[in-house]
């Protein structure tokens, strides 16, 4: 059990308590290493004293390099055990749900991650401001792991050989983003918790905690195409083709729309509807043969569930694109093209996101 702290003389006694009553109540045989940023109050002093009366709890003390994702990854290195668990010493994470990740490992996940957005799941005695960051710093990672409802936990456990002798690059306090985006595994388990406020002390969360979050997901990125392998390489191709067929899908739309209107001769509303159509079918028929084609269902009653399935969806984008276009353009007052370009961009992640997870199910 591998517990990062500064400064956190209130928790550090009680934290490491409740853990050791954990592993006796349960059986399980565990050591408890705190990884201490050089902490200028009492806790150095009263985790020391703790080690000298239980052998399983060990400490060190860091004096370079500090930050939370850095000591947990020096942690790794440290420990001793087969099965490495993170928890905060603040009383964030459940320490009575430590044996739910020990089990989840030993039943052959290779990470079991807490969510406190999948059912179950929940966040106590937040702010407004502090949800809206948690919100947007889950979402923005869940572009990088859509089947994971909680990419940026700190409350996880991993097989060592997950992180052992994988390129970490650790940076501000997402350090699961890391293992994730860096480590070596395949399978993963999410197991709900309720996220309660810090009980003692003050929270550290600092204003460039944002950028070192958005520095690191591009290091991720940026790794896995250097790479051209792992769960980040696969989605990120996945969107590019994605996108690339929603641009030959206008390509479709425009031609379609000027042969049916001047060639034709047809009302252009009504070809503009048949544009609208077809394009459908065509990205519709490229995402099945192409951007999705890992989805191998190919019976006949599957592809079309698929493709009524994809024209609700781009439907609904059209409507969200729409929408958008009239709020930013005739109410906030935003020229028509920049909005019409928001309006495709969030149409977009609607489009790719629902289908991603509905239309093309990964079985």
């Amino acid at each position: 059990m591998i517990i990062p702290t500064f400064n956190e003389e209130e928790n550090i006694a009680a934290i490491i308590g409740a853990v050791n009553e954990v592993f006796r109540q349960n059986g399980i045989r565990g050591e408890i290493l705190v990884m201490d940023d050089d902490s200028k109050d009492r806790t150095i002093e009263i985790v020391q004293e703790i080690a000298g009366q239980h052998d399983n709890v060990r400490l060190i003390v860091r004096k370079d390099d500090h930050g939370l994702s850095q000591s947990v990854v020096e942690g790794f290195g440290a420990a001793r055990s087969a099965i490495l668990q993170v928890i905060d010493a603040d009383f964030s994470h459940p320490p009575e749900l430590i044996p739910r990740f020990y089990e989840a490992i030993q039943d052959g996940a290779d990470i079991a991650i807490g969510s406190r957005y999948m059912r179950g799941g929940n966040i106590e005695d937040w702010p407004l401001k502090r949800r809206v960051i948690s919100l947007g710093a889950t979402a923005f990672g869940r572009m990088l792991f859509p089947e994971i409802t909680d990419p940026v936990s700190g409350f996880f456990a991993v097989r060592r050989e997950v992180v052992a002798g994988a390129p970490l690059a650790p940076r501000g306090y997402k350090i699961l983003m890391e293992v994730l985006g860096r480590g070596w595994w395949e399978t993963f388990v999410e197991i709900p918790f309720i996220f309660k406020d810090r009980e003692e002390g003050e929270s550290k969360l600092r204003a460039d905690t944002m950028v070192d979050y958005l520095k690191q997901c591009a290091g991720i990125v940026r790794f896995a195409v250097a790479r051209r392998s792992g769960p980040v390489w696969t989605e990120w191709t996945k969107i590019v083709r994605f996108g690339l067929v929603g641009l030959s899908g206008i390509l479709v739309n425009m031609g379609l729309l000027y042969a049916l209107t001047e060639v034709a001769g047809l009302y252009y509303l009504v070809s503009a509807a048949i544009a609208i159509e077809l394009s459908i079918v065509n990205n519709f028929v490229w995402n099945d043969l192409w951007t999705f084609k890992s989805v191998r269902d190919l019976r006949f009653g599957r592809r079309i569930q698929r493709f009524l399935s994809f024209q609700v969806v781009s439907m609904g984008g059209l409507i969200i694109n729409m929408g958008i276009l009239y709020l930013l353009a005739d109410i906030v007052g935003i020229y028509y093209l920049v909005a019409n370009l928001a309006g495709i961009l969030v149409a977009f992640a609607w489009n790719y996101a629902v289908n991603r997870h509905f239309t093309w199910v990964e079985t």
